[in-house]
């Protein structure tokens, strides 16, 4: 028995765990050992697709034992079974949609979408090179209407500005079909409706018999108030997006100081006695 038992731990990877020198320091992963060796179940809830972040496992040496949360909260991801348990599309009409919004209304965009575990893209720009070579992935280039279906997530890429102004038109057409939401500054996501973060996390730790006051969850973006809204303490790095501050999560150190670590020190102050 371990002061953790039937604690669960959720964090988002890039700039949480994943700081800014592309790496996760030695001092979360010694946190994150020493937290499920005392009986928590930890894992990553990311926007990452199976693709983009399995690669990562072996890069880092990533710990985890619960599933983890992948393309946003289109899918769930069992790495010990090697299969998914949770997998979501985007509704049938949604590539007529998407080819209208990027050849008429807004031409700007760059866009990516992934289809089983191939990422197929138009009009890559500036954000779109930037992204691919961080998460290391190979593409397929095409025009919109010649990629193969379904989708499991969307990614629309510009400056901010502009994608504010894309969210705010895909929330007043479709918000009843989609998620969009913000992964960073310049990545806008888009998933099925219901397919989020917090709608994940919260499923998996049903599966495992967690009680909400004994779930918690730390991430910087947008993407990640889904499942800070289901957090008993909902943290965040100190580098967290202005919208999770304002919101009011508890905020820690600076990804590059080790925020996770931070995070189960704060649970060890909590279940300590």
């Amino acid at each position: 028995m371990g002061k953790f038992d039937g604690v669960m731990l959720f964090t988002d990877y890039d700039d949480t765990l994943y700081n800014s020198s592309h790496t996760v320091s030695r001092e979360n992963k010694a946190a994150i050992r020493h937290f499920m060796e005392q009986g928590g179940r930890f894992s990553i809830a990311t926007g990452r697709a199976h693709r983009t972040f399995t690669p990562q496992i072996c890069k880092e040496g990533l710990e985890f034992n619960a599933p983890v949360v992948l393309s946003n909260g289109a899918a769930v991801y069992d790495y010990q079974a090697q299969r998914y348990l949770k997998r979501t599309y985007l509704p049938d009409g949604a590539p007529q949609l998407l080819a209208q919004l990027c050849a008429q209304t807004f031409p700007e965009l760059g866009f990516e979408a992934y289809h089983q575990e191939d990422i197929y893209v138009h009009n890559p720009n500036q954000v779109t090179q930037i992204h691919l070579e961080r998460v290391g992935a190979p593409y397929i280039q095409c025009p919109i209407q010649d990629m193969p279906t379904p989708w499991v997530k969307v990614i629309l890429e510009q400056d901010h500005p502009y994608l504010q102004q894309v969210q705010a038109h895909l929330l007043a057409h479709w918000q009843e079909g989609y998620e969009v939401i913000f992964s960073n500054p310049y990545l806008l996501e888009v998933t099925a409706k219901g397919s989020n973060k917090g709608a994940m996390v919260a499923w998996i730790a049903q599966q495992y018999g967690i009680a909400p006051q004994n779930l918690y969850c730390i991430g910087d973006n947008q993407n990640d108030l889904p499942m800070l809204s289901c957090s008993a303490i909902p943290f965040a790095p100190a580098n967290c997006a202005q919208a999770v501050r304002d919101w009011g999560a508890t905020i820690l150190g600076h990804c590059d100081e080790h925020a996770v670590a931070q995070a189960i020190e704060c649970l060890e102050a909590r279940y300590s006695g």
